[in-house]
C-alpha cells in the first residue's frame, strides 16, 4: 500500500493534547493542519473555540476530547462537556469510557454512558468516537467494549488516549475492526510515529489515525 500525502493526511486527526500546550503551539498545529489538509485537529476543549475560528472555511474538522484521559467523570459531566464543545465549534468528540465499570462487568452503565454522549453529539450533527483504552484491557474486554459502543450508537471506536501505558497496536485495531464490522470507524491512536506505523494501522483496519507526529509521518511518506 502506498498513498499520496493528500490521501494519507485525510486519515489523520492531527493531535495536540499535552497539558502544557500553549496557545503558540496550538496555533502552530493549526497552521500544520491547514497546510497538510488533515481530517481534523484534535485539541483539548479549552482550545476548541480558537480552532473553530481559525479553521472556518476549510474542510478540516475540529475534534476534541471528553472525560479525558481517565473516563471516570459522571455521565452528566461528560454530556455537559460534549454540548459545550460542540456549541463552541467541535464537530467530532472523542470520549473515554468508564474503564473500571467495564472491567467490573457493569455493561449497562458503560453503554448508558456512551449512549448519552452519542445522543448529545448526534443531536447537534457531531461525530462520536469512543476511546476504550486497549492497554488496560484484555481481548474479551476489548471486544465487549466495542460491542457496547456500537449498541450505544457510536460512529467510531478508538484504541487509546495516548496517556496510558501503551498506545495503538495493529493486533488491537484488527480485533476492533473484526468486532465492529465495516460500517463503524476504527481510530488508532498513540505511538504512531512513522509512515510504516501509519500503514500498519490502516492495513489492520483503521479508518482514522490519531497522531501528533503528522508532519514527520507525511515527510517520511514522501521519501
Amino acid at each position: 500500500m502506498k498513498l499520496s500525502n493528500a490521501e494519507l493526511a485525510k486519515y489523520m486527526d492531527h493531535t495536540l493534547l499535552r497539558a502544557d500546550a500553549t496557545q503558540a503551539q496550538v496555533e502552530q498545529t493549526l497552521a500544520e493542519v491547514k497546510q497538510y489538509d488533515t481530517a481534523s485537529i484534535c485539541i483539548n476543549p479549552y482550545w476548541v473555540e480558537l480552532a473553530a475560528k481559525e479553521l472556518k472555511g476549510t474542510d478540516v474538522n475540529v475534534c476534541t476530547v471528553i472525560g479525558f484521559p481517565l473516563g471516570a467523570n459522571t455521565t452528566a459531566t461528560k454530556v455537559f462537556e460534549t454540548n459545550d464543545a460542540i456549541d463552541k465549534g467541535a464537530v467530532e468528540v472523542d470520549m473515554v469510557i468508564n474503564i473500571g465499570e467495564l472491567k467490573q462487568h457493569h455493561d449497562e452503565a458503560v453503554q448508558a454512558d456512551i449512549k448519552a454522549l452519542a445522543d448529545a453529539a448526534h443531536a447537534k450533527n457531531a461525530i462520536l468516537k469512543v476511546i476504550i483504552e486497549t492497554a488496560l484491557l484484555n481481548d474479551e474486554e476489548k471486544v465487549r467494549a466495542c460491542k457496547l459502543a456500537v449498541a450505544a450508537g457510536t460512529d467510531f471506536v478508538k484504541t487509546s488516549t495516548g496517556f496510558s501505558t501503551a498506545g495503538a497496536k495493529a493486533a488491537d485495531v484488527k480485533l476492533m475492526r473484526e468486532t465492529v464490522g465495516p460500517n463503524i470507524g476504527v481510530k488508532a491512536a498513540g505511538g504512531i510515529h512513522s509512515a510504516k506505523d501509519a500503514y500498519d494501522m490502516i492495513e489492520a483496519g483503521a479508518s482514522r489515525l490519531g497522531v501528533s507526529a503528522s508532519v514527520a509521518i507525511l515527510e517520511d511518506n514522501s521519501k
